[in-house]
């Protein structure tokens, strides 16, 4: 990877790398854009195969947190950071130290929180070092887990998502497709269940199948065979690029929409999605409700608020989608315009004061 070209191409501000050999940490921290305010992001701890495939991944999620908080109205710039490490063997409290020592090198510039692989316990060791943390547990005036919030964001998002392909907003009778069940993923299949849908649900984990088909009675689908049931949506809530060339050909679903960053493989993913007539909710904005729940620990953390914020994302999806349709582009364009022109109005904003940065 050419590190400085790909930097400049997406307009990255900082990329940090962190060694530390006495407590076994190789850790990136991805700045994105900092024009809203300071950048916030998770940190993923996962066995990468190369360093390369660590740095393209904190790179792309990065831009995607970006995005993410500018369309959701957040004022806040997008990070990013990863671990490389598997979290079931590598993980302890010297390298969440250490980790929180290089998030307080960057003196707030980069906020943290729990992503795949780390969780609020994580960060509550990570705060040891740092209060520049977030996904804090209650006790600790945190929201917790940010999964439910997450998921309650979803619903509203489908809602729009329904009411443009169905005509209406009520999910009851519907087919959902739910890939990954991990915290947003289970909490969906409930909500979701709760609101008279069949489910079909894979993961690898399996007791988490199980689990769904006992408290929800979803019915189970091979992981690998998930991209071939038929239903009405498809809700891809595990890891990114698995709407690429192959899964795309194979898809019986009117609307893809989930909390998983980065579905789309390459953007080009999106404008066949819109040829073959799927309606795709860019995950950047109907993914927003853990964004949106860790971010409102930053002002003192108020579920109600924070729900009532997710519960937002209808509003912005659906102006996203009538923008898509009005202009007749992909909403995943339409969804990338309505985040540039609010960092792009910030910004001229700031230069006609004669700021130059946010932090």
């Amino acid at each position: 990877m050419e590190i400085f070209k790909s930097l400049a191409q997406d307009e990255h501000e900082q990329v940090a790398f962190w060694s530390d050999r006495v407590a076994g940490l190789r850790s990136i921290v991805a700045i994105h854009d900092t024009t809203l305010g300071p950048a916030i992001g998770g940190v993923r701890m996962h066995p990468y195969a190369s360093e390369e495939e660590a740095l393209k991944d904190v790179l792309l999620l990065s831009k995607s947190m970006t995005y993410k908080a500018a369309a959701a109205g957040i004022n806040l710039g997008g990070g990013q950071a990863v671990i490389i490490g598997d979290p079931l063997k590598d993980k302890n409290e010297l390298i969440l130290r250490s980790f929180g020592r290089f998030v307080e090198s960057l003196h707030g510039r980069y906020v943290t929180a729990e992503d795949v692989g780390t969780t609020v316990e994580d960060m509550e060791i990570v705060r040891y070092e740092t209060r520049y943390v977030t996904g804090l547990s209650q006790a600790l005036g945190g929201g917790g887990d940010p999964g439910p919030v997450s998921a309650i964001g979803l619903v509203f998002g489908l809602q729009a998502c329904v009411e443009k392909v169905f005509g209406r907003k009520e999910l009851k009778g519907l087919s959902v497709a739910i890939q990954g069940l991990g915290n947003v993923g289970f909490n969906l299949a409930q909500l979701l269940s709760e609101r008279g849908c069949k489910l079909l649900v894979a993961d690898v984990d399996q007791r988490k199948v199980l689990q769904a088909k006992k408290k929800f009675g979803a019915e189970e689908v091979p992981a690998d065979q998930i991209y071939d049931v038929r239903a009405d949506i498809f809700s891809p809530n595990a890891l990114g690029g698995v709407i690429n060339d192959q899964t795309i050909e194979r898809l019986k679903v009117k609307i893809v929409a989930g909390a998983a960053n980065n579905q789309l493989e390459e953007e080009r993913h999106g404008d066949l999605l819109h040829q073959k007539n799927i309606l795709y909710a860019p995950d950047f904005v109907i993914g927003a409700g853990g964004l949106i729940n860790v971010a409102n620990e930053l002002e003192g953390y108020n579920q109600e608020r924070a729900i009532k914020r997710a519960s937002g994302i209808y509003d912005i999806l659906f102006r996203v989608l009538e923008r898509a349709e009005k202009e007749n582009i992909p909403p995943y364009k339409a969804a990338t315009l309505l985040a540039e022109e609010r960092i792009n109005q910030v910004k001229r904003f700031k230069q006609g004061r004669g700021e130059k940065g946010s932090c």
